[in-house]
């Protein structure tokens, strides 16, 4: 115990083994909704929803014990909500790619990833990008995901007429995913912990009792087979040989890039960890994620990202790496619990991509409305993303617009030398992928 207190520096950090433990458990059932969530959200890409499970699990659990070993950070990884969504809804279902190829595209994003942490040269990127760019990108997601959550939920349905329409409020499960909706915001409202998760545990025990939802045959069992899943996507990186799956791949490495390091940034701000405004053993606290994003690559899941529902571990006053230890290994142990994916249908987990949503676009107060040379290709990246099914597509307009509007705002010299390249990359991009 006295080893353990002093690799994490207890004392110093103002904590203790309890406290960490209970931060670990709390950061982990409020993140927990990810593992029924991803398989649902990449089962429709055409994926094994067992082999995602046990994909989603391990890699977690690698990416987050490599942040509490090396890192030492109380901040948990997982695959993230928005990047897996344009991995299924664009770049599979949109794009017609079949998802072994698009797996391929995350591995090479991955193994960049990894180049760029090792070199510090990720750190010069993002600052390269505008922060309000950034920010409209995160905003931009979280509308994407709330529109999927809609449609899965039976909400927002397809209409020759009007492009889209109310659906039918006298569905049944239209019906349970409203009551999941309510049912979530009300704990959110009410500050209840793990507010997303008992959401979606109500949501689904009321789909039982209902007979909406098929009772699961059990609920221990052992870990699903990766073999529908594992190694796809070195065996199909032959297949990132065109100018449109390169695109994929950096799209998946920008999104991914701007996430967690924002995330980052916000968590050990919020823990207090941050020195002179800078974040310490930044470089191994982002390759714990470029780790995971590899490792899932490999298994068969969609990129890794810090999670924010690690605030929550940091509220209860987690502050060292042994929270995200406990938190490690607490995935490991819920490889053992993958019959309950029977009972967390797309009306379950719909409730979920809204609220989580909801929470991303509240990023759009940081943005500066009053300036419309930044304005402009913010909301265009905002907008973009729902209305055109695509989160590449979204960022692509905005990043075209950006330089635009800032030299006929005569603020040319502003714009980064890179995002004059990034404007003329997209473009290229779009008549692409859309001539």
């Amino acid at each position: 115990m006295s080893r353990i207190a002093s690799y994490f520096q207890f004392e110093k950090l103002g904590t203790s083994f309890k406290k960490e433990v209970t931060a670990g458990l709390t950061t982990f059932v409020a993140m927990s909704y990810i593992l029924f969530l991803n398989p649902n959200v990449l089962s429709a890409a055409g994926m094994d929803k067992g082999a995602v499970f046990t994909a989603s699990a391990i890699a977690a659990a690698v990416a987050t014990l490599f942040m509490g070993l090396v890192a030492k950070y109380p901040i948990a990884i997982g695959p993230g909500l928005g990047v897996n969504a344009y991995f299924a809804y664009s770049v599979v279902i949109g794009m017609g790619v079949s998802w072994q190829t698009a797996m391929a595209g995350i591995l090479v994003a991955a193994l960049i990833f990894l180049i760029l942490t090792l070199t510090h040269i990720r750190e010069k990127i993002i600052e390269a990008i505008p922060h309000n760019l950034r920010i409209a990108i995160a905003a931009g997601i979280g509308l994407f995901i709330a529109f999927i959550g809609l449609h899965n939920a039976g909400l927002i349905v397809a209409n020759p007429e009007t492009m889209v329409a109310m659906g039918s409020l006298t569905k049944g499960t239209t019906l349970l995913a409203i009551f999941g909706i309510a049912l979530t915001l009300i704990l959110i409202v009410k500050k209840v912990p793990a507010a997303i998760f008992f959401g979606m545990v109500g949501t689904a025990l009321v789909g039982i009792v209902t007979g909406l939802i098929a009772l699961p045959h059990s609920i221990v069992a052992t870990a699903p087979s990766l073999e529908p899943t594992f190694g796809q996507a070195w065996s199909h990186l032959g297949d990132i040989n065109n100018f449109e799956m390169i695109i994929v791949a950096l799209t998946f490495l920008i999104v991914v890039f701007f996430d967690t390091a924002g995330t980052l940034i916000g968590l050990t701000e919020q823990a207090g960890l941050l020195e002179n405004g800078k974040m310490p053993r930044a470089g191994k606290a982002l390759m714990a994620d470029a780790v995971g994003m590899t490792v899932g690559a490999t298994l068969g899941t969609s990129p890794t990202s810090a999670f924010v529902e690690s605030s929550s571990g940091i509220a209860v006053g987690g502050r060292s790496g042994f929270t995200s230890i406990v938190t490690g290994g607490l995935f490991i142990l819920a490889l053992f619990f993958s019959p309950l994916l029977a009972v967390v249908t797309s009306q379950v987990t719909a409730p979920a991509l809204i609220v989580v949503g909801i929470m991303m676009a509240g990023n759009l107060k940081k943005i500066k409305w009053e300036d419309m040379a930044i304005a402009a290709p913010s909301f265009l990246i905002v907008i973009g993303m729902p209305l055109t099914y695509s989160i590449a597509d979204g960022i692509a307009l905005g990043f075209i617009a950006y330089p635009i509007t800032m030299i006929a705002a005569k603020r040319g010299k502003e714009v980064n030398v890179l995002m004059y390249l990034l404007a003329i990359i997209f473009m290229a991009f779009l008549f692409y992928t859309h001539s």
